[in-house]
């Protein structure tokens, strides 16, 4: 459903749907999580799941682009894929630079909330 928020006195348009009892926002590029219980913002950044090497769906919805490829080379903050949920188009980036390890989906999918998506191998630093 289609939210307004108001944040410093602006009022901003967000997506926003409830899973799970944890409500899932998506505003400006950014998808948020929180739990409906408590109101209190998750500790893990939504798309980046458990750890920060692999990108893990934010929220049910159907992969519509890959934008890499097993063995490609990929920067901290590059847009790997794209979904499509509650009607809007988002693009999941990867948090670090590394190797594509593997793609464990498909254009087309269906996907669930929390399925990793694609895995990157860090870069030897």
């Amino acid at each position: 459903m289609e939210v307004k928020v108001r944040i410093n006195g602006v009022d901003h348009k967000a997506q926003a749907q409830l899973l799970a009892g944890n409500l899932w926002v998506h505003a400006n590029g950014r998808t948020f999580t929180m739990d409906a219980g408590t109101g209190r913002k998750s500790r893990k950044k939504a798309g980046a799941g458990g750890s920060s090497d692999t990108v893990m769906s934010p929220m049910p919805g159907k992969v519509t682009k890959i934008l890499v490829q097993a063995g490609a080379e990929v920067k901290a903050g590059q847009a790997v894929l794209v979904m499509e949920a509650m009607k809007m188009e988002y693009t999941l980036k990867c948090d670090i630079a590394g190797t594509v390890e593997s793609i464990s989906c498909a254009v087309g999918e269906q996907v669930a909330l929390g399925k990793a998506l694609v895995k990157i191998k860090p870069s030897a630093e």
